[in-house]
């Protein structure tokens, strides 16, 4: 299993097209936010992380995606993940951030023991 992308996103919406298909359309994806509030404030980002299944695989295997700020480990996720070999699939990641300070988050994400994707975030101050 393999991670074709991981985004933060506000939103998503997924639709079936004629073929058969399916569509997944994103909005408000982002890479920076603006903090609620002054600092210290914590933020709620969703991941997104799209993953395919090769058809000689299983399907089956794990997502661990870990935040980081410089060496230090903030928030871990692990979850179970199914796809039909042959077949595309995404999970959603939530995690709730604390920041004393603005600055960039990774969003380090891997299926199993597989290749790293790293996502940035940045916390910006808030607007006057």
């Amino acid at each position: 299993m393999q991670i074709v992308s991981a985004l933060f996103s506000e939103g998503f919406d997924v639709r079936a097209v004629p073929g058969p298909s399916t569509r997944i359309d994103l909005t408000g994806v982002y890479f920076s936010t603006v903090a609620p509030s002054p600092v210290p404030v914590t933020v709620s980002p969703h991941l997104i992380v799209f993953m395919r299944c090769p058809a000689d695989e299983a399907g089956t295997g794990v997502l661990e995606v870990e935040f980081y700020r410089a060496d230090e480990r903030l928030v871990r996720n692990v979850q179970p993940v199914t796809i039909d070999p042959g077949r595309f699939g995404y999970r959603l990641v939530r995690a709730e951030l604390t920041f004393d300070e603005y600055s960039t988050v990774e969003a380090r994400c891997r299926v199993d023991d597989g290749p790293l994707t790293v996502v940035p975030l940045t916390l910006l101050p808030p607007l006057p």
